[in-house]
């Protein structure tokens, strides 16, 4: 297998808030939900930088795809999507429009125990987002 990954899928319980709040909130380019006509298909894809997609499923469509009972959510956080920044105040100011987009602060941005700066915050699935100011590691322009 060679060392990439080009489709990051969260599972979400409400597509359509899931949608609002990536694209409206964040800011994250979209076509919006597309194969909503096909049976167990909506899903909406996000184009990122370096060919990157996030794409955002309902949860129950997911698990049908992937051959899995639908179970409930449980336990401490399994996986955490990081968001890296050109500086503090980037950070302060990501971190602030997912507050306003509805995501729920978990972590307040501070300084880290790396040097660095840095805050998390769930999405209206609970997924986990770091937002981080790393200084040895420079962001693309």
């Amino acid at each position: 297998m060679k060392p990439r990954i080009s489709l990051l899928t969260l599972a979400v319980d409400d597509l359509e808030r899931a949608l609002r709040f990536y694209r409206d909130g964040l800011g994250l380019p979209t076509e919006g939900i597309v194969g909503a006509d096909i049976e167990h298909g909506a899903v909406v894809f996000f184009e990122l930088e370096g060919g990157l997609r996030l794409a955002l499923f309902p949860r129950a469509s997911l698990a049908r795809d992937a051959g899995l009972p639908l179970a409930a959510r449980a336990g401490g956080p399994r996986l955490s999507l990081a968001h890296n920044v050109a500086s503090k105040a980037e950070v302060d100011a990501v971190m602030a429009q997912a507050a306003a987009a509805g995501g729920a602060l978990v972590k307040p941005a501070q300084a880290t125990f790396w040097g660095g700066y840095a805050g998390y915050f769930q999405d209206p699935d609970g997924h986990l987002w770091e937002v981080a100011w790393n200084p040895a590691w420079p962001v693309p322009a």
